[in-house]
């Protein structure tokens, strides 16, 4: 198993972690279709009953029941934009019984729009009553970096990541859109933290602070396409989106600043030069860079008993390396290696089954529902 030179404790502002190479190939595994047809499928959530709800990136869901993905009537659903990186995003379920959707959705306009929180009450087979819970402030133009993924936490609050709203010469108000990530008065490039209704979570760290959001959790990311949490120790990951390589995982902390754009190992797409300081005193390092570039998106922390190896680790999904990366992380959460799953098609999202299973969402026109068995 090949080593990746990461040698930090959590939140460590010792020795920089290095890019990380190529990962060694894992044998003995096999990806079975469980369901396709879905457009552009980009999150998965599964009921209490055992059946899984998937969004589609056009504003479709789906319910995955016997082998079949069986469209599901949405009222009250707003308007999706549906544009470059927007669309209809990641599905979380709430309460006991299932009955509660919370989604991720890009609204409004090619000059003006925003990511936004909706929720709704899925009982028959549709999502009624929907409402929007939440909107990104500022709002953005243009069609890129909108998140955006959610988490539930212990104590029935919500993690919502933001992108930053886009790449150079994106500008938002008089700033360029990737600075609005230093910005504590914006929500763009933040993780934010908040309660049921959609409204701030009261003790999040920079709402002491004056003029700051009040829903801000963690500040200066990018474009987080995958959270997860490990429940024993309690946690938070996510991958996150670099410029031109310098794709990141990080260790999540309430309050820290991930540096994004004065903090990167990524270069600037137009002219090639980095974009800011590796490291930078104050602002926390990442655990594992990716080079070159994964396109990380979906996260997965492995608790179940199917594959008794893998059990402690995280999986991250590949876009552009159109895989799946085993992390392999010790007990200080520590990043000690990576291994590749090659599933031949751009992955979007991989989730834990309650059976146990890892399930994979590829990111095609026919998009497929992939389960990982192994013998």
């Amino acid at each position: 198993m090949a080593l990746v030179v990461v040698g930090l404790a959590p939140f460590s502002l010792g020795a920089q972690p290095q890019p990380s190479g190529p990962s060694p190939d894992i044998k003995g595994w096999r990806a079975v279709r469980i369901a396709d047809g879905i457009e552009h499928p980009w999150g998965i959530a599964w009921l209490p009953d055992g059946r899984a709800l998937v969004t589609a990136k056009g504003g479709q869901l789906y319910l995955l029941a016997d082998g079949k993905a069986q469209r599901v009537e949405m009222q009250g659903m707003p308007r999706v934009f549906d544009n470059g990186q927007g669309g209809l995003m990641d599905i979380a379920v709430h309460h006991s019984d299932g009955s509660r959707i919370y989604m991720t959705v890009s609204t409004g306009s090619s000059e003006q729009n925003r990511t936004t929180l909706v929720r709704g009450l899925f009982r028959d087979g549709r999502v009624s009553g929907i409402e929007t819970l939440f909107q990104v402030e500022p709002p953005k133009n243009g069609a890129q970096h909108f998140g955006s993924r959610l988490l539930w936490l212990p104590d029935g609050t919500l993690l919502m990541t933001v992108g930053d709203g886009g790449n150079p010469p994106q500008r938002v108000g008089s700033m360029l859109a990737r600075e609005q990530a230093q910005n504590l008065q914006s929500h763009l490039g933040k993780v934010l933290r908040l309660t049921e209704d959609g409204r701030p979570a009261a003790d999040n760290p920079p709402a002491k602070r004056p003029q700051a959001r009040p829903e801000i959790w963690t500040y200066g990311h990018r474009n987080i396409q995958g959270i997860a949490r490990d429940p024993e120790s309690g946690r938070i990951w996510a991958n996150e989106h670099g410029p031109f390589g310098g794709d990141e995982l990080n260790l999540l902390e309430a309050g820290r600043n991930y540096g994004w754009p004065l903090q990167s190992f990524g270069r600037d797409y137009r002219t090639r030069e980095p974009v800011g300081q590796p490291s930078v005193p104050g602002m926390v390092d990442p655990l594992l860079v990716w080079t070159p570039s994964k396109a990380p998106s979906g996260l997965a922390f492995y608790t179940g008993q199917r594959y008794p190896d893998w059990k402690g680790s995280l999986f991250s999904g590949g876009l552009a390396s159109r895989d799946l990366r085993r992390v392999i992380v010790d007990e200080q959460g520590r990043v000690t290696g990576q291994e590749r799953l090659s599933i031949g098609a751009r992955v979007r999202d991989v989730r834990q089954g309650p059976d146990g299973y890892l399930y994979v969402l590829t990111d095609e026109s026919n998009g497929k529902v992939l389960r990982i068995e192994r013998p």
